[in-house]
C-alpha cells in the first residue's frame, strides 16, 4: 500500500472525529449556560411611603409694584421710587441682600380698543405704559412676615403673588420619611412572603423619589406667634413624602 495516502486517510479520520467531538460537545456546553441562566434567585419587589411633617422656618413671597403712566419713562421712574423704598424697608428690617431677588421685570404698552356702532375696524389706541417689578423675599423670622406684607403694601406693593412656607434645612425630616419608606416596604415583603409560605431574604436593590413638601394643617397654638398684626399668616406644617422601590430576595 502507499504510504502517502494512507497518511492522508488518517488525518482525515482524526479530522473526522475532531468535528464529531466539537459537534457533540458544543451542545453540552449551550445546555449548561442556559442551565446557569435558570437558576436566577427568586425576588418580591415591594413599595414603600414613608412621611415626616415638620414646621416651616422660611417663608418664600412674591410680591410687585405695578405703575401705569403716559410715557415709558414716567411709568419706570414712578415704579423705580416705589421699589427703591420698598427695597430700603426690607433691609432696614433685617432682610440680607441675599434673600431679596428680582423676579420678573416688564415694561408693557397699553392699548384701548374704540367700540364702533358703524362696523368699521379701528386700530388700537395707544394710552399708556404699565411696568411692572417682581420681588422674591425669603423671609426667614416668621414671626414679622405679616409686618413685611404690610410695609410693603404701604410703601407702593400693589401686586400680590405667592407664599410658598419651607425649611431652609429638611434634610433631618427627609431621613425620618425615608426610614419610614423602608420599614413600610419590609413590612410589606413579610407579609407577602409569610402567606406565600417562604422566607424573606436579603435586600438586592432599592431605589427612592423623594416628593416636594407639600402643606398641610397644623392645629398646635404656637404657630399663631407666626402671625403678625397686621396680616394674618399661618404656616401649618410641611410634610415631606419618600417612595422607595425595593426589591428582596426569597429564600426556599
Amino acid at each position: 500500500m502507499n504510504p502517502v495516502p494512507f497518511r492522508r486517510a488518517v488525518r482525515t479520520g482524526l479530522l473526522a472525529a475532531a468535528l464529531t467531538g466539537a459537534a457533540l460537545a458544543a451542545p453540552a456546553a449551550a445546555f449548561a449556560q442556559q442551565a446557569g441562566q435558570g437558576q436566577r434567585e427568586s425576588t418580591v419587589v415591594v413599595s414603600g411611603e414613608g412621611h415626616s411633617a415638620v414646621a416651616p422656618d422660611m417663608a418664600v413671597i412674591t410680591l410687585s409694584v405695578v405703575k401705569d403712566a403716559k410715557t415709558a419713562r414716567e411709568a419706570l421712574d414712578a415704579n423705580n421710587a416705589d421699589m427703591a423704598a420698598v427695597l430700603k424697608a426690607l433691609k432696614d428690617g433685617g432682610i440680607e441682600a441675599r434673600d431679596l431677588q428680582t423676579s420678573g421685570f416688564t415694561i408693557n404698552p397699553q392699548y384701548s380698543y374704540p367700540n364702533t356702532n358703524d362696523g368699521q375696524n379701528r386700530p388700537p389706541e395707544l394710552v399708556g405704559y404699565q411696568v411692572v417689578n417682581g420681588l422674591s423675599i425669603r423671609v426667614r423670622d416668621l414671626s414679622k412676615l405679616g409686618e413685611i406684607i404690610d410695609q410693603s403694601v404701604t410703601l407702593g406693593v400693589n401686586q400680590g403673588g405667592s407664599i410658598q412656607f419651607t425649611n431652609d434645612k429638611p434634610d433631618a425630616a427627609i431621613t425620618e420619611a425615608r426610614k419610614a419608606a423602608v420599614a413600610d416596604a419590609k413590612a410589606k415583603a413579610e407579609t407577602l412572603t409569610q402567606a406565600a409560605g417562604v422566607t424573606l431574604g436579603r435586600v438586592i436593590e432599592i431605589s427612592e423619589v423623594v416628593g416636594r413638601p407639600q402643606p398641610v394643617m397644623m392645629a398646635r397654638a404656637s404657630m399663631k406667634e407666626f402671625s403678625g398684626d397686621a396680616v394674618p399668616v399661618q404656616g401649618g406644617e410641611n410634610s415631606y413624602d419618600v417612595t422607595v422601590t425595593v426589591t428582596f430576595g426569597i429564600e426556599p
